[in-house]
């Protein structure tokens, strides 16, 4: 089997819908988050999703950049440093959520609450050490760059501009949701709806017409023959 860029780029856009719909599917009905709750089968097998989701976005937006890196500019550049970044850092918050709260849910519930207060923007209480600067990290970054990078993609207008506006929206709108928590989930689908359609435009992008340079190839033929 031949590896060529064509398929690169159409897997890297069907790892951005991938991680677009994950994203919006882990939102619906998610459990409200503490040391009891964060335990459940549910709240495990959804920040284990959140990984995937993490690791497939994080493929996704780097096709999505060196689709048009000619066009995309030193601000594409530093979008897709620091959006990369912020995916990447959230790949090691979640995993923590998935693999390491749970196993000291009990034996240490009033850090874990502070960890999981400090993640949803609710007060905390405690001191949880070296998380704090990683989840600030994780949400500085995701932010800034989910933004910057979508301005550079709506001005290299090559993947849907719709898309990238889109994704303009939804990482800045986050900001909100220290304000309004109880509507925190729903922000989440904005930028789902984006690495959808981002990674669709990507994938689509990369149909080549298989019928142009046949008839091409036969114009000349004929011109040949006519002119002898």
């Amino acid at each position: 089997m031949t590896i060529t860029s064509t398929t690169l780029f159409r897997a890297a856009g069907a790892a951005a819908a991938f991680a677009g719909l994950i994203f919006i599917g882990v939102q619906i009905n998610h459990p409200y988050l503490d040391a009891t709750s964060i335990t459940s089968t549910d709240a495990m097998t959804r920040d284990s999703l959140k990984m995937l989701m993490a690791a497939l976005a994080l493929a996704g937006i780097t096709g999505v950049y060196l689709r048009q890196v000619t066009k995309i500019g030193v601000l594409g550049l530093v979008g897709y440093v620091l959006f990369a970044a912020g995916y990447l850092s959230m790949l090691g918050t979640e995993y923590v959520a998935a693999l390491v709260l749970p196993s000291i849910a009990h034996s240490s519930t009033a850090y874990v609450n502070d960890v999981i207060a400090v993640a949803v923007n609710r007060p905390s209480t405690g001191d949880i050490g070296l998380m704090h600067p990683a989840i600030l990290f994780t949400g500085i970054t995701y932010i800034a760059g989910g933004f910057i990078f979508a301005i550079a993609l709506f001005r290299a207008n090559v993947l849907a501009r719709w898309a990238a506006a889109l994704l303009a929206l939804g990482t800045l709108a986050t900001i909100a949701v220290g304000l309004v928590p109880q509507y925190e989930r729903l922000f989440a689908i904005p930028t789902g709806l984006a690495l959808v359609g981002l990674g669709y435009s990507l994938w689509r992008s990369q149909r080549a017409p298989a019928a142009a340079p046949i008839l091409n190839s036969v114009s000349s033929q004929l011109d040949v023959v006519g002119a002898k």
